[in-house]
């Protein structure tokens, strides 16, 4: 008998009642990836096991009103080291091909402003497992030699894997038994990294002379296959030893080839060698060739160490190391110091003075300074010290120290830079030196360049200029205030003409700037110092920015803009403008807050803007001003939102709130738009019949005549009396709905194809067949199945699952039931839920038989599913009747689950299905309680 939708209403109603249907975010998580197993028993550690390289799915499901928002986060769990993951803000997680390092906590928030936010979480576990490696190591003290007899070995297995692997070693096709062979002995060391077992050979027997292989299991889990790697031992076996072809470190000039050879003088089985640089990966330019590197045309950036590793996994690699440096020098500079002895800050006759050179050199150990004196080369004497490096200086400064200056030691020093025998260019200095060419620097500040005011934004220079002294340093640059940067990024900044340019000036560049002489290319003094301050000025701050307001037409409005901050803080304007247009109104106090006060009315409703001035600029204050409605709000919570029709249609029952419905002009309906494909279907106005909405009160209006399964957008605009809000959208779905379970006897024999409202679950295996004597296939498997419905006709129809190929042992197909609604009926007196019979007929004959599972599905935030009857194995030809009592806790349906047994002779069908208000009547029968047979 087939169920009979009836359609209840078609007009809009309010439903009253409460504090309105608003209500705090509620969530729960539910998987639909490619999961190996969903560990729900325990609520504080749901656990999502999956492959990796499969698909995560992770569904936040969620309910409250207004609709919550979602946002996905992740913590660090097993094989991840940080918190890593962006928020994701949907629904649904999905990540595909996932990787190990993508386990860990997965956290679902679902907030939707009315009370605490819902946080729950998952642990997702990737299961993996790689290919193991297998070394062969022999005691410390036989390391130097090969691997021949009366030695003893070690052949190691690690392996990367979760959950933990399980190892297995054979010799030759033979299992090793600790128990059955006294010259082994397998066990796990300690402090290893991953998981590792030894196979440790004692004593070297010619039998052990042979091919081992090491097999790690994580016993299929996940469908993760058994790896294994095998390694010929022999009497040849022996480590990897190498040697480079040039010294631990080489220095070359920029511009020439580099050839690095690594050459393998011992190891069996024949070492790989393998090219590495510290830190990053090999140049472009780079070219291996087996085991030889060659760097063409070399580079600064191809400087750095370079690692040779020879691997033949036996006893520990073999490396070596290659410093390679390019040869640079650059910046050279000179100072000047007067004698430190005599605190002077000028060059006197009679006193010592020291010229100093240095410059930034790699490798800076091999520059080679050179003194001159007029041109002519400077040789130590009793006048003239050459210091190599000057231990008062800076690493890798080199000094020549006048002694006793006379007036012969006026004259013009030269220091030269060079490497020995390099191409790279030779730098050089001049310091002129006499009574008149050297003298302590003067710094000076233009005159209105202490205080530099700029618009932010602009570009300005900020000016510190040394006006005497010889030779002029130059100038340093650094923030006055403790650890600012420069803009630049760095602590100082060094401008030869003491001019700092800045540009795109910003307010956080404001402030005091400290300008200092530089204690090079000048006299070693003590720094002559001056500050520069920076005021940067930008149009006043304002708040709000922008501001969505809505009021009533008629109803005096107040535009209130506040004045944050301002520099300059003297206002130079304040204007009001509506639509762009300015406002004519009395001169506005530039020491008040800024206000607008008028009232509402049709005509006036628009964009309203402050605009507030000082001399740096003018910032705005927007303000959307109307009387047009907030937008609706769906409501998702509906519990039982379609009703079938005639002729393969449905209705879907739509509601939704008002937000602040008393905030602007008297709503009178709304229009609703329905639509396919962007193709309209529906549009009309929906009248409200002079009933206001209310604030957290449902609105319900049913839309009719929609196709099934077919889903559509659904768009919703409230109407005032003189305007239109803006249009909301949702997609509605058809979905199998809830039907009541009547205290009368209510028979499903699915003798309609509509079969009663029960369909198929789509995240079985395969499905339940409908079926009659008439329509069965006549290559069907024989001895199974029935031969009529539970009735004994031959046109009566009945449902079952076919066992025949493709069909393999353990699939599995569920027919659902509709969806009972059990919220508006009350149980017992004292009792919070009611009871339902739930009866049907079920046919189980063959030899191989699986199993007949009922399921009670209660609907929740998700759905939970408990196992309430079950039967496996042949019950006999006959049709047995069933039945079983339920008080489930919300809406439920009911899920017939048929499970392939071990062969084709195992048809499963049932028949004659009625789920009914009420303990179920006890038959008096021979059979067992809850069972019969006819």
């Amino acid at each position: 008998m087939e169920l009979l939708w009836i359609l209840l209403f078609s007009s809009v109603y309010p439903l009253t009642g409460g504090q309105g249907v608003y209500a705090p975010a509620n969530a729960q998580i539910v998987h639909s990836g490619e999961a190996c197993n969903v560990k729900d028993d325990n609520i504080s550690e749901r656990i999502y096991t999956i492959k990796e390289g499969d698909t995560l799915v992770l569904q936040c499901i969620v309910k409250g009103h207004p609709r919550p928002q979602v946002r996905w986060t992740k913590t660090a769990g097993s094989a991840s080291d940080k918190f890593q993951e962006k928020p994701i803000f949907n629904e649904t997680l999905r990540i595909e091909s996932i990787k190990r390092i993508k386990g860990g906590r997965y956290y679902c928030k679902a907030d939707n402003g009315v009370g605490v936010a819902a946080i729950k979480s998952i642990r997702v576990d990737v299961q993996y497992l790689d290919v193991p490696v297998l070394t062969v190591h022999q005691t410390i003290s036989d390391v130097r030699g090969s691997y021949y007899q009366e030695k003893t070995v070690f052949l190691r297995c690690t392996v990367n894997s979760n959950p933990p692997a399980r190892f297995t070693w054979k010799r030759g096709n033979m299992l090793i038994e600790q128990s059955k062979d006294n010259g082994v002995d397998i066990y796990e060391p300690l402090y290893t990294q991953g998981e590792t077992k030894v196979l440790k050979l004692k004593n070297l027997r010619p039998r052990d002379f042979a091919n081992y292989t090491c097999q790690v299991s994580v016993r299929n889990v996940c469908n993760i296959e058994d790896k294994s790697i095998t390694f010929s031992l022999t009497n040849a076996t022996s480590p990897p030893m190498i040697r480079l072809s040039v010294n631990d470190t080489v220095v070359v000039d920029p511009g020439q080839d580099v050839l690095l050879n690594c050459e393998v003088t011992a190891g069996f089985p024949p070492p790989t060698v393998l090219w590495s640089l510290y830190s990053r990966s090999l140049p472009l330019s780079a070219q291996v060739r087996g085991p030889t590197l060659i760097l063409r045309a070399v580079t600064l950036d191809d400087a750095g160490v370079y690692n040779c590793t020879a691997v033949n996994n036996v006893g520990n690699p073999a490396r070596k190391i290659v410093n390679l440096v390019v040869r640079t020098m650059s910046n050279l500079t000179f100072q000047i110091t007067p004698d430190s002895n005599k605190d002077s800050e000028t060059i006197q006759m009679g006193r010592d003075l020291k010229l100093s050179c240095h410059v930034d050199a790699t490798p800076q150990d091999k520059v080679n300074y050179t003194w001159y004196k007029n041109g002519a080369p400077v040789f130590n004497s009793e006048s003239l010290i050459l210091l190599r490096s000057d231990p008062d200086m800076a690493p890798g400064t080199s000094s020549l120290e006048i002694v006793d200056m006379k007036f012969r030691d006026l004259a013009t020093y030269s220091c030269v830079a060079n490497f020995p025998g390099s191409r790279v260019l030779e730098l050089r200095v001049d310091v002129n030196v006499s009574q008149n060419s050297v003298s302590p620097p003067v710094l000076s500040v233009p005159p209105g360049g202490q205080v530099v005011s700029v618009r932010e934004g602009g570009n300005v220079e900020l000016v510190c200029l040394v006006v005497d002294g010889k030779p002029r340093p130059p100038i340093l640059w650094s923030r006055a205030e403790k650890d600012l940067l420069m803009p630049s990024g760095t602590a100082t900044t060094e401008t030869p003409d003491g001019r700092l340019r800045l540009k795109n000036v910003s307010r956080d560049m404001m402030g005091a700037y400290r300008c200092q002489t530089a204690p090079y290319n000048g006299l070693n003094i003590k720094r002559r110092e001056l500050q520069v301050q920076l005021n940067v000025q930008f149009p006043p701050i304002l708040d709000p920015v922008f501001q969505d307001a809505r009021w009533r037409n008629s109803q005096m409005v107040t535009l209130r803009c506040n004045i944050l901050r301002s520099n300059p803080p003297r206002l130079t304007d304040i204007r009001w403008f509506r639509n762009g247009d300015f406002i004519r109104m009395p001169t506005a106090d530039l020491k008040e807050i800024p206000e607008l006060k008028f009232k509402l009315e049709p005509t006036n409703n628009g964009s309203y803007e402050c605009r507030v001035s000082n001399n740096a600029g003018t910032s705005t204050c927007t303000f959307n001003v109307s009387a047009q409605p907030y937008n609706a709000e769906f409501y998702f919570d509906t519990p039982n939102p379609v009703r079938i029709q005639k002729g393969n249609n449905y209705s879907y029952n739509l509601q939704w709130t008002q937000k602040d419905p008393e905030a602007t002009d008297r709503i009178i309906g709304y229009w609703i738009n329905v639509r396919k494909n962007k193709q309209n279907v529906l549009w009309k106005q929906i009248d409200l019949k002079g009933k206001e909405p209310e604030q957290g009160v449902l609105i319900s209006h049913t839309i009719s005549d929609l196709k099934i399964p077919l889903s559509y957008e659904v768009r919703l605009s409230p109407i005032t009396t003189y305007s239109t809000g803006d249009f909301v959208s949702r997609i509605i779905q058809y979905s199998e709905p809830y039907t009541y379970p009547r205290p009368s006897d209510h028979v499903c024999g699915f003798e309609n194809e509509r079969i009663c409202g029960f369909s198929q679950d789509r995240s079985d295996i395969f499905d339940w067949t409908r079926q009659n004597h008439l329509t069965r296939n006549p290559k069907r498997s024989a001895n199974t199945g029935p031969e009529t419905d539970r009735s004994g006709s031959k046109e009566g129809y009945y449902m079952y699952i076919e066992t025949s190929f493709p069909r393999v042992q353990g699939d599995k197909a569920r027919l659902l039931s509709p969806l009972f609604n059990v919220s508006s009926v009350r149980g017992p007196k004292g009792s919070g839920r009611v009871p339902y019979c739930v009866s049907f007929y079920y046919h189980m004959k063959g030899k191989h038989i699986g199993t007949l599972n009922v399921l009670l599905r209660v609907r929740s935030i998700a759905s939970v599913d408990s196992v309430v009857w079950m039967k496996s194995g042949h019950q006999g030809p006959e049709w047995r009747k069933a039945f079983f009592d339920i008080s489930p806790s919300g809406p439920f349906q009911i899920v017939f689950e048929g499970i392939r047994g071990p062969s084709f002779e195992g048809d499963i069908a049932i028949d004659d299905v009625s789920i009914t208000i009420g303990k179920c009547k006890q038959e008096n029968t021979a059979a067992s309680a809850g069972e019969c047979c006819v």
